[in-house]
């Protein structure tokens, strides 16, 4: 039996009227410098500026303000690593609901942290989400707790559609309207929301979704037509990596979405790259899919158009956002790794910093190896990593290499070590002196 479309439009209206006091209106703003480098005019809609750094604020509270007073004294729990955690533990607190979080073993210690931080009780259960999931079902069983979903339970899909009611009231205050909006889709409790919102209010909008390719979900459900596990792989878009779409979101945005787009990852790197250098703003993989999918080239037909960017949230630890702005500047053509064979004489050395100094390179790694080549002992392999400006300007940097050091010689994107040169030396050898 179908599962049918689990919130209508009115629900959306009351859940903005439930929400108003507790979750306030979010900016949005138009990229004038990502307007200009797309050929769009790209408005963000930004959700991570919420105090809780998500989306995710918006069901949750309309959530628990549905909560009969009984249930509200009991309290409520949820399976999360994340931002649904981070917000069901913050508005627990301010509502005075007793909130329970099971978290995978593996859950990052900060987010862990603020949710107790908050005064919810957290248990670590289990190596995997779903296996979390399980566990809090048994207890909300024993404590009589409401179990709550962060992507299918009804009133959460509601409470994330209030964002396209904002998108809407805000753009008509500028005299806009939108063509097209891009949301990122892992569970899709948003997308489904937010898609409800547009088509009843302004059917002409394209709803387009977008996926991280380590875990196209929605994509492999759509062409089955239900609902369809797949195995997610590590993903900067770790917020989406939600190995089976919610079956009432599916059920409600199926038939609304317009284009479901699967982004890469080098795609999403260059996104948070482009928001922190351009914006000045730091957003998380899940939260900064929708402009990658904008920058991946599959979003040409927009030219032109008005395109509104959801930002859904900005919660990345320190350390993996170094990670990804490194990533993104590798995926830019900005950060260069190459491998080259040099004579091990006095000299070679000295010639090849030499050749990067005069392209105007800065030098960030290098590595000078002897021991596991099979080649002469005259000759040596050095890896470098480099930053240039952009492509074209790594591009030069490639030729100057070849010209010097031969083609043979020279290898884009580093060596193993292990390298067996064959000829290399005897047809190249004028090159390597």
């Amino acid at each position: 039996m179908e599962t049918k479309p689990a919130i209508q439009f009115h629900d959306i209206t009351a859940a903005a009227y439930r929400i108003k006091k507790g979750v306030k209106e979010t900016p949005l703003e138009k990229s004038l410098k990502l307007s200009a480098m797309l050929g769009m005019e790209i408005y963000f809609k930004k959700d991570l500026l919420l105090p809780t750094g998500s989306f995710k604020e918006r069901g949750v509270r309309n959530a628990l303000e549905l909560l009969p007073p009984e249930q509200k004294k009991k309290g409520v729990i949820a399976a999360s690593a994340g931002n649904h955690a981070l917000a069901l533990a913050y508005h627990g607190q301010l509502m005075g609901i007793p909130v329970e979080v099971v978290t995978p073993e593996t859950a990052p210690l900060m987010k862990v942290s603020q949710c107790r931080n908050c005064g919810a009780v957290v248990t670590k259960h289990g190596s995997n989400l779903e296996e979390a999931k399980q566990f809090a079902t048994i207890r909300a069983n024993e404590q009589q707790l409401q179990y709550i979903n962060g992507y299918d339970y009804p009133p959460i899909l509601a409470g994330q559609g209030t964002a396209a009611l904002e998108i809407i009231e805000q753009l008509e205050r500028l005299g806009k309207t939108a063509d097209a909006v891009v949301i990122p889709v892992g569970g899709g409790g948003l997308l489904a929301g937010m898609a409800v919102a547009f088509k009843h209010l302004q059917p002409q909008v394209e709803v387009i979704a977008a996926e991280s390719e380590e875990c196209p979900g929605f994509s492999e459900s759509l062409k089955v037509g239900r609902p369809s596990y797949v195995s997610p792989k590590p993903s900067l878009a770790d917020g989406l990596a939600v190995p089976l779409v919610g079956t009432n979101s599916f059920a409600t945005a199926k038939d609304k979405v317009d284009k479901c787009l699967a982004i890469s990852e080098s795609d999403i790197a260059i996104a948070i790259l482009r928001l922190v250098e351009m914006e000045k703003i730091v957003v998380e993989g899940a939260g900064a899919t929708g402009l990658a999918a904008c920058l991946s080239g599959q979003l040409d037909h927009l030219k032109g158009k008005t395109v509104v960017v959801m930002l859904s949230g900005g919660n990345i630890d320190t350390t993996v956002l170094g990670r990804c702005l490194e990533r993104g500047l590798a995926a830019d053509g900005r950060l260069v790794k190459f491998g080259v064979l040099i004579s091990d004489r006095p000299g070679g050395i000295a010639g090849l910093t030499q050749l990067l100094y005069e392209q105007h390179v800065s030098v960030k790694d290098i590595v000078h190896e002897r021991t596991w080549l099979k080649t002469s002992i005259f000759f040596v392999e050095v890896d470098c990593v480099v930053e240039t400006t952009d492509e074209e300007h790594a591009l030069r940097l490639k030729n100057a290499l070849i010209t010097r050091y031969g083609a043979a010689s020279v290898h884009w994107g580093g060596w193993s070590y292990t390298g067996d040169w064959g000829g290399v030396l005897s047809t190249h050898h004028d090159h390597l002196n």
